[in-house]
């Protein structure tokens, strides 16, 4: 996907018993297959994948691509179409959709293989299960979008998920799905969610919508929302404020 992407195992292993530490290296290469699977299926830069096959009409929609296609299609709804899985020159781009839904798939592969305490950290969006150590939760930072040494904030979770969409790093790359323009009101915007297709879609609605949308991203899933504005204020959101 163009991204790093890391998985921090800390269960599913057997104290330091070679049996343990294979069974969890087993479960991570699964779970990066997941990933590499969505890469080489849903790319828009890739002429042959399923995706671009489909968009000219040369194969049905797999159950996964429905399934994605229906997720692009609830944001849009839900966003009155500033979320929308068609890129300004009306090309089909489900990226907005695919990144956090992969990684939410390979944090489930995971689980599927007996891992219970990891972090999935895909190119700074991160989804989290159980403890790294007994008594305290994953630690996710939300770093500042001038300054990646310093923190915003930092969360702390278990079984969650934390997205952040912005300019900052990869440029101008999120649109607005109604009016195809690029400059947004926000730098960034961060999305804490129970899962990471959730958080992911949502920080993308809220990057795109402002600030005054972090109420409404609250009552479409997120456990907390966090904007950056261009002058450097934050404004959060977060359930039962």
């Amino acid at each position: 996907m163009g991204i790093p992407m890391s998985i921090d195992v800390r269960a599913g292993r057997a104290g330091c018993e070679a049996e343990g530490e294979a069974a969890a290296a087993a479960a991570v290469e699964a779970a990066f297959a997941v990933l590499r699977s969505a890469d080489i299926r849903f790319s828009p830069f890739r002429v042959d994948s399923e995706l671009c096959r489909f968009a000219r009409s040369e194969t049905v929609a797999s159950a996964d691509l429905v399934e994605i296609l229906a997720i692009g299609e609830r944001a849009r709804v839900a966003s009155g179409g500033a979320f929308s899985v068609r890129a300004p020159d009306g090309s089909l781009d489900t990226n907005g959709v695919v990144k956090g839904w992969a990684a939410q798939r390979a944090a489930e592969t995971l689980r599927e293989h007996g891992v219970t305490s990891f972090c999935l950290n895909a190119g700074g969006d991160v989804v989290t299960g159980g403890e790294p150590e007994p008594g305290r939760g994953w630690r996710t930072g939300v770093r500042d979008p001038w300054d990646p040494r310093r923190m915003l904030a930092v969360v702390e979770q278990r079984d969650g998920a934390v997205a952040t969409s912005g300019t900052y790093e990869r440029g101008a790359h999120v649109w607005d799905g109604r009016t195809g323009e690029r400059s947004l009101p926000l730098v960034a915007a961060t999305v804490v969610a129970g899962d990471l297709t959730t958080a992911d879609v949502l920080a993308t609605c809220v990057l795109v919508l402002g600030p005054q949308s972090l109420g409404w991203a609250v009552e479409q899933g997120a456990r907390q929302a966090f904007a950056v504005l261009p002058d450097g204020r934050i404004v959060t959101a977060a359930e039962g404020q």
